[in-house]
């Protein structure tokens, strides 16, 4: 491989939503400062934005405050949230909103040129180029410079101080040192890490970008970051086989929750977004199954409208109506539970932050799923988080000097790498691909999968735990062919050391607060005594210690000591 030093006074890792706009703001802060952002796809199509979506989910809508945005995100997460963090991003929704007009997103109007609401918190829009106009208007801007096709594997630490972070060239055989005053994280949350719903070939029909592994979760995990409330995992509601979306369905169409007998269910279990999935599980273990949501009778303006809909985001459901010549209106959509996801946009997993957005160690910022703590995020959550961490990245620079990297760390990396593209060859008798669906495998039935219908006991995570263990021991012999194995290398330890953390929060709460999402045999009712509170963990010594820290209450804020 070639080497290739860089310095910056920022360094972006991710491309997706919050990177893009932390670029933007970054780059508009300070005309003068050296902003680099590394993309492991390219830009223009990269992250959860690629296929495009049809509505904003947060926005403070007319007659509603951010104080309303915070409390529907609090009460949907019973509680467990850093109300701080969340009243901040809502602040900022309607600002950004109105930043993505301008660079050309078009967003539906009624008569009376007011955005058209879908709900109490979204507006509708034409989404499918969502992410090519935030791409664009990163690559106009002079002192930035994007690396697509470089994917970071490891940051750079001093003591606890970020100093760059290491990265491989996929199509240009090049190994990047990016040295960097400070570093925003937005490499997005972790799929990958259940067996999904679809396997073999369609296996990359879920409801998560199956692009992001948990990259940024695992670098910052390997040099002790803090993490908090990886239990809080997510499993979304989705369109049976296409794993489409089901908020257009519920919101733009009314459509209920509805078993095979016809019953309504979903007053039965609750209406927040656990509950919702926890009721279809139940239904189908009682018998009263499969569940759909019930479209059967809508209007012929609302098939259309449900057809558009999904073209801007997922235009398999869409296709899947045309080919089966039947529409909404003539049969119901059935539904189901994807395998679960670690992702700090729709719950609170993540990097345990400020109101900076900065991490633990210190320099680090994180934004969009990388960031913990405030669940509920979407698209415009994502850019907020965006705009702050980079509003704090440029005001942190001011007082740095630049760092340099060690020779001795550049060849510490450049070796790790040639041991997968030529040490290895002829060591493992196992595929890149064949460990991952162990690993999948593994916590499919033993941390609470699709197989188990999301349940779990200690006795389970123990064997989870062990059992991930050697496979990663399994992961250290693999050999790759080129660049791009050696990303899915990479991609896979990446996954291994996310599944590490997410079992010991798992075991470490030991309540059911969040039916399905977390929802622990041993402990099935919810413990507010011993448990109102975030569940931490650092790795220290090679082992996860688990920190319990208490609830940031409205009208609070939580700032790093260290």
């Amino acid at each position: 491989m070639k080497t290739m030093r860089l310095e910056a006074d920022i360094l972006i890792i991710g491309g997706g939503t919050a990177g893009c706009f932390a670029a933007i703001t970054a780059a508009e802060k300070d005309p003068q400062a050296k902003i680099i952002v590394c993309e492991k796809a390219h830009i223009s199509r990269s992250g959860c934005l690629a296929a495009g979506v049809n509505a904003l989910n947060a926005y403070i809508t007319e007659g509603k405050t951010p104080r309303f945005y915070a409390d529907y995100a609090k009460n949907d997460a019973e509680e467990i949230v850093r109300d701080d963090l969340l009243i901040t991003m809502s602040e900022r929704l309607n600002s950004v909103t109105e930043r993505l007009e301008k660079m050309g997103l078009v967003i539906l109007k009624d008569e009376n040129g007011k955005y058209v609401s879908r709900g109490s918190r979204n507006i509708k829009i034409n989404g499918e180029n969502i992410k090519p106009l935030l791409a664009e208007a990163v690559c106009s801007l002079k002192n930035v410079t994007v690396l697509n096709r470089v994917n970071i594997t490891d940051y750079s630490v001093d003591g606890n101080k970020i100093r760059g972070a290491y990265g491989i060239g996929i199509e240009d055989d090049t190994f990047y040192a990016i040295s960097a005053k400070a570093v925003i994280i937005a490499t997005g949350g972790a799929a990958g890490i259940y067996k999904p719903n679809n396997p073999g070939f369609s296996r990359h029909k879920m409801w998560y970008s199956p692009f992001n592994t948990g990259a940024g979760y695992a670098m910052g995990i390997r040099h002790g970051a803090e993490m908090t409330t990886f239990e809080m995992r997510f499993i979304a509601l989705r369109c049976k086989d296409t794993i489409a979306p089901t908020g257009t369905l519920a919101q733009g169409a009314g459509a209920k929750q509805v078993n095979s007998l016809g019953e309504i269910y979903e007053d039965k279990y609750g209406l927040t977004t656990s509950q919702r999935v926890y009721g279809t599980v139940m239904e189908n273990i009682e018998g009263r199954g499969p569940c759909y949501l019930k479209t059967e009778g809508i209007s012929s303006e609302q098939n259309n409208s449900l057809l558009k809909a999904y073209l801007n985001m997922a235009p398999s459901q869409t296709i899947k109506w045309l080919e089966s010549g039947k529409m909404p209106s003539e049969q119901n959509v059935e539904i189901e539970g994807t395998e679960p996801y670690i992702v700090g946009g729709h719950t609170a997993s993540g990097y345990w932050v400020d109101t900076k957005r900065e991490t633990t160690i210190n320099g680090l910022f994180a934004a969009g799923d990388a960031a913990g703590g405030s669940p509920q995020k979407y698209v415009t959550g994502a850019l907020a988080e965006g705009e702050i961490a980079a509003e704090s990245a440029i005001g942190y620079v001011q007082n740095e000097s630049p760092k340099d990297i060690p020779d001795e760390e550049i060849d510490a990396h450049i070796a790790e790498a040639e041991k997968f593209l030529f040490g290895n060859k002829g060591k493992s008798n196992f595929t890149c691909e064949q460990i991952e669906e162990a690993m999948q495998t593994v916590m499919d039935s033993y941390a609470g999968g699709i197989k188990t219908n999301y349940r779990f006991n200690s006795k389970q995570l123990k064997l989870a735990e062990e059992k991930i263990g050697q496979i990663e021991k399994l992961s250290d012999s693999l050999y790759a062919e080129d660049f791009h194995e050696l990303m899915l290398i990479y991609e896979l330890r990446e996954r291994l050391t996310v599944a590490k953390t997410l079992i010991a929060h798992l075991e470490a709460r030991h309540e059911t607060r969040w039916r399905s999402f977390a929802e622990n045999l041993d402990y099935p009712q919810r413990d507010d005594v011993n448990f109102k509170k975030y569940v931490n963990s650092k790795l220290e010594n090679g082992k996860i210690k688990i920190i319990f820290r208490e609830l940031v209450e409205e009208g609070q804020t939580y700032e790093h000591s260290n």
